[in-house]
């Protein structure tokens, strides 16, 4: 810690003592008050004059009420004592008491942590030496100085620095600094006071960057360095004032140029004057030059007005012309489909009496052919009946034999029993038949079921996928509010400001409506997206030609066949609509218009020219809604009104919502999430239901298409038997009525058979006759109504391209009248304006023969001037101002050259100041070069002279060693090896 000499190291009688060094032998951290013992240590060399540490003494100092004060030997000193007995307390108090921070003594980060605990403060007295030729400021200070330092318990602290007699040479630590500096004293420099902690760090520490650190530190090179570093910064400082310096002499510069200015302008002021009166007459002069050449060009806006005038008479001829055509064009066709449908009004009473009268013959044919009809039946059902009789008779004349009673009787045995037998069938099949009706039913039944069951899975399904995209679109609002109204939103809404930055746009377009409208009354969301529904995912254009851009874009984002949001077009307005004389009124119930908050005026009257949203009233109740519109006279205006569920409720209708949820309009978005989560839940479980049900239903029809399929195969075994039983019971029972029928009853049928058939011939023929008759009659009446329907449709024809025709006409009179008013509207604000201009031309003139005549006093004769009234305006102020100024200094020509003189040498001042920083700035910079080789070449004398004594300690020691330092990145490697006494014999 000491300055010394190095010179004559080794002799005795020549040197001064070495650096005093203190040694810590504590190995723990105890503080307890023990006693400690000094030992000082002998030596032959001559005892140090400045910088030695003769005593210290502490008060109330870590864990110390008093501690000292210790008289320290001129040579080494060894402090030895037990545990806690201050050992580490003396050293920390050197570091702390010499203006060493807390952190340097790695026994605290602050230093109201060395005030002992229930003190107010800690005091610390160290007392150095000061003899000699080195001594510092010895005629203040004397033999020895005294620093004396007080540390408050809030970690604040005050130095005093004394004399040898006591007396307070300084309070300020900048001395104690210079002190230290000047005996060389680095109480921060481990090679000076090595702590326990840092001996511990630098012995176990592998890192090399903190042993180059230490290195840097210990031979001072890292001071050197923070010194070349401050030189250079206070170089780029110096270098800032230089250009602050040039600044303010370009200043200095431009000052000293206006005091020369003024001064040399003072013999020019007559010439000034003379030239302001020139000035001025041309001023008077320039003055009349522009009003005449603003009476000519009002003269020719006025010339170009009038035939801009007669163009307009002209286009409104032009467009009479054009009307008239249009008019004359329009009532023709008119009175051409008045004549048409007069035609087809006198003809329609005819074509419906033909039409009754065709009717009328056509059903009189259809009776006659029914009648017809059934006579042939008839006579067909005789004829086959005296068929089956002759049949009959002849087989009833071949059988002769009587004699065959036995075998009647067995076969009327054998039909009773097959009677019998067919009886029990038919129950049987009866039976079979219910059954299967049965299960008919049952299958029906189940087959409706799995048809409705199916149908709400669909619905449910659709509801499902409706609610997770809803879900997804409300999650996705969350981050993005656009998103709610579609996923492609922000995206267009991005290239609908990009074509705008290019000017695509006339105006830009503004929307989705929705995101420009905010609710005063939360609950009444619904009400209004089912009253607004596609018109808050609507935009509005200024124009078509706008219109036509957003839809191009519009493309990019929505696919072929997927709807795409309304297009309003509509000129953008600045305010409002002014609906107080058609707006609905109530006085509790808002209507939408009063329950938005609008602030773009352009929104609000989309909304008004689309929906009237000023007509619709809101009534969160049902019933009081229903009471309101249907029970009384509606509000004034007020065409329909909406519930706070949706529903829609007019005078005389009313419409339930289906949507149980606002989508667009809802604030609570996380509310909204939770209960759309719990839905979908419920909707997955209600379609697993749904399913098993549905898989039970198919389990259930199949079983019982099973059976009922064995039913009726059963029915047809059944049914089978019976028609073959009844068969052989008619075959048994027509051959025993073949043998008791008598032939003469079956002749006198046939006989009266005959007798029918001939009738009904007869009447056959006359019915046939009749029926050609009619037919003939039908279709004569027929081919009359088809004439006249045929002209009527043939009218017809003709009218409906004459109505479009009409139309078209129509359209063309309206356009050519929109037209006459356009020019008409142009024409009447045209006039106004050229009205507005002859009046001009009026009080322009009058202003003319005014100026010429003020002209004329000032300058009798007309000057030709070239500049303009505004640059001799400014040249005469100018003018008049620097005559001003002139007049105000010309009673003092000394002052003005004493400015000047003075000026002119803070110029040359500054510029001589200016010119010796910039040599300093050039010879600091080879200083700093050739001190920073320097300083390089002093690095590697001390890295070559560390790894000398390196190699000689181990080479002492029989050790092999190598030591690296690496200044580039800041490294220090030490590596050592096994004796290698033998290598080195």
């Amino acid at each position: 810690m000491a300055k010394r000499k190095e010179e004559n190291f080794c002799s005795p009688e020549n040197a001064k003592r070495p650096r005093q060094e203190l040694e810590d032998f504590d190995k723990d951290g105890d503080e307890d008050e023990c006693t400690i013992s000094f030992t000082n240590g002998t030596s032959t060399l001559t005892a140090a004059e400045v910088g030695i540490i003769e005593s210290i003494q502490l008060r109330n100092f870590m864990c110390h009420s008093m501690l000292g004060p210790f008289k320290f030997g001129s040579n080494v000193n060894f402090v030895v004592g037990n545990n806690g007995s201050g050992k580490s307390a003396v050293l920390t108090a050197l570091i702390v008491g010499l203006g060493g921070k807390a952190v340097a003594t790695n026994r605290g980060s602050s230093l109201k942590g060395f005030v002992k605990a229930g003190q107010n403060s800690a005091d610390i007295s160290i007392t150095l030496r000061n003899r000699g030729d080195d001594a510092f400021r010895a005629n203040v200070y004397g033999d020895s100085i005294v620093v004396q330092q007080h540390i408050s318990v809030d970690g604040s602290r005050s130095y005093k620095l004394k004399s040898e007699k006591g007396t307070v040479v300084s309070t300020r630590k900048e001395e104690l600094i210079a002190i230290l500096d000047h005996f060389n004293i680095q109480v921060d420099n481990p090679v000076s006071v090595l702590t326990q902690e840092m001996s511990k760090q630098f012995l176990q520490s592998k890192n090399e960057g903190d042993k180059y650190k230490f290195f840097m530190k210990a031979t001072q090179l890292e001071q050197m360095k923070e010194d070349y570093s401050y030189i250079m910064e206070t170089k780029e400082r110096t270098k800032e004032q230089i250009n602050q310096g040039e600044e303010r002499l370009t200043e200095l510069k431009r000052q000293c140029l206006e005091k020369e200015e003024r001064f040399q302008n003072i013999a020019g002021l007559s010439t000034m004057k003379t030239n302001l009166e020139y000035l001025k007459h041309e001023m008077a002069w320039a003055v009349v030059n522009e009003i005449e050449k603003q009476l000519n060009a009002i003269r020719d806006n006025i010339k170009i007005g009038e035939e801009r005038a007669a163009k307009l008479d002209r286009k409104m001829e032009e467009q009479q012309v054009r009307l008239n055509d249009a008019e004359k064009k329009y009532k023709d066709i008119q009175d051409k489909l008045e004549k048409i449908s007069e035609e087809t009004n006198a003809r329609a009473p005819e074509c419906m009496a033909l039409k009754t009268d065709v009717i009328a013959r056509t059903r009189a044919f259809n009776d006659a052919e029914v009648l017809y009809n059934r006579s042939l039946n008839e006579y067909k059902a005789l004829k086959k009946d005296d068929e089956q009789l002759c049949k009959r008779i002849e087989e009833l004349k071949k059988s002769t034999d009587q004699s065959l009673e036995p075998e009647r009787l067995e076969r009327q045995r054998r039909i009773c029993w097959l009677k019998e037998k067919v009886q029990a069938l038919q129950d049987q099949e009866s039976a079979v038949n219910q059954e299967a009706a049965q299960f008919e039913q049952a299958i029906e039944k189940d087959k409706q079921e799995h048809v409705r069951i199916k149908r709400e899975d669909l619905d449910v399904r659709h509801t499902l996928n409706y609610n997770q995209r809803q879900l997804k679109e409300l999650k996705d609002s969350k981050t993005d509010r656009l998103k709610r109204f579609g996923p492609h939103v922000p995206a267009l809404l991005e290239a609908i400001d990009d074509a705008h930055r290019r000017r695509q746009f006339t105006h830009k377009p503004i929307g989705p409506l929705g995101a420009c409208i905010h609710l005063r009354d939360p609950e009444l969301a619904l009400a209004i997206e089912s009253c607004l529904k596609g018109l808050l995912q609507a935009y509005c254009c200024h124009n078509h030609a706008d219109e036509r851009v957003l839809q191009s874009l519009m493309k990019k984002f929505y696919p072929p066949g997927t709807s795409r949001p309304q297009i309003i077009v509509s000129e953008f307005r600045n305010e409002v609509y002014d609906v107080r004389l058609r707006a609905a009124y109530h006085p509790e119930f808002p209507t939408v218009l009063t329950a938005l908050e609008i602030d773009n005026a352009v929104v609000a009257n989309s909304l008004i020219d689309m929906r009237s949203i000023e007509t619709v009233l809101l009534i969160k109740n049902n019933s009081v809604a229903r009471t309101v519109m249907q029970s009384q006279k509606p509000p004034k205006n007020c065409r329909e009104a909406f519930t706070a569920d949706g529903d829609q409720v007019f005078a005389g209708r009313y419409y339930s919502s289906e949507s149980t949820r606002p989508k667009f309009l809802s604030r609570d978005v996380d509310s909204e999430i939770s209960d759309l989560e719990t839905e979908i839940e419920n909707k997955k479980a209600h379609i697993t239901n749904l399913q098993h049900h549905l898989s039970a239903l198919e389990k259930d029809i199949k079983r019982n298409e099973e059976l009922l399929k064995r039913c009726q195969l059963h029915y047809k075994e059944i049914k089978m038997k019976i028609r073959k039983n009844i068969s052989e019971i008619r075959e048994l029972e027509n051959i025993e009525e073949h043998q008791s029928v008598d032939i003469a009853t079956l002749e006198d049928e046939a006989e009266e058979n005959k007798i029918k058939m001939q009738t009904v011939e007869k009447n056959m023929e006359q019915q046939k006759e009749n029926m050609e008759n009619l037919k003939s009659l039908k279709i004569e009446a027929e081919n009359k109504y088809d004439t006249i329907k045929l002209k009527i449709n043939q009218l017809s024809e003709l009218a409906d391209p004459l109505k479009d025709e009409l139309n078209l006409a129509d359209s063309e009179v309206d356009s050519q009248k929109r037209g006459k008013q356009h020019y008409e509207d142009k024409q009447k604000e045209h006039l106004d304006t050229l009205n507005k201009k002859r009046r001009e031309l009026d009080m322009k003139e009058k202003e003319l023969q005014e100026k010429m005549s003020q002209a004329r006093q000032i300058c009798p004769e007309r000057i030709e001037v070239k500049k303009s009234a505004s640059i001799l305006d400014k040249e005469i102020n100018r003018l008049r101002q620097k005559i001003q100024a002139e007049h105000a200094s010309h009673g003092d020509r000394e002052e003005i050259m004493k400015q000047y003189q003075e000026a002119r040498e803070t110029y040359l001042d500054l510029d001589n100041k200016v010119r010796t920083l910039r040599r300093f700035i050039k010879l600091l910079e080879e200083i700093m070069t050739h001190r920073y080789k320097t300083y390089q070449q002093f690095r590697r004398c001390l890295t070559l002279r560390c790894k000398l004594y390196f190699d000689n300690l181990l080479s002492q020691r029989a050790y092999c060693g190598k030591m690296n330092f690496d200044h580039k990145n800041e490294t220090l490697s030490i590596s050592t090896l096994e004796s290698c006494g033998s290598n080195s014999d």
